[in-house]
């Protein structure tokens, strides 16, 4: 390689880039705030995903594929959290990050370096999680 910065990783699948600050967002409003966060407003859910569209939009321009894996991976822990009852959060959002996690790391494998192998820990939790994801929770008995 002459010295140029890999960029393999960027054609992978746009799926990330547009469905994951929504789905991160709602995962990320779900978490226990700090007594000096502001109180919850109307426009709470769509300053986190603004904050979360920058954040996605920051390291696909600027990132390499080690900071955006780690990104995947804070997603990862967020989807497993939920998916194991650990903390509160939208599952649906829970799901779709997961799947849309799943898939890109699936797809590592088409590209060059050691992204495929330093995920399959991710790919094996992300699976339990979808699984336990798409079966609905029981709330008791119903009679």
């Amino acid at each position: 390689m002459s010295g140029h910065r890999r960029l393999d990783w960027l054609g992978l699948t746009p799926e990330p880039e547009r469905e994951l600050p929504a789905a991160v967002a709602a995962l990320r409003a779900s978490l226990p705030r700090p007594p000096t966060a502001p109180v919850d407003g109307p426009d709470t859910a769509a300053v986190l995903e603004a904050a979360e569209r920058r954040r996605v939009e920051r390291l696909v321009l600027r990132g390499s594929r080690h900071s955006w894996l780690r990104y995947l991976a804070e997603v990862t822990d967020l989807v497993t959290a939920v998916a194991a009852g650990v903390r509160p959060g939208d599952r649906a959002a829970a799901l779709l990050a997961a799947e849309v996690v799943l898939d890109h790391h699936r797809m590592l494998i088409g590209l060059p370096g050691a992204g495929y192998g330093r995920t399959a820990g991710d790919r094996t939790a992300l699976e339990e999680a979808v699984r336990a994801l798409r079966t609905p929770i029981r709330t008791g008995d119903l009679r």
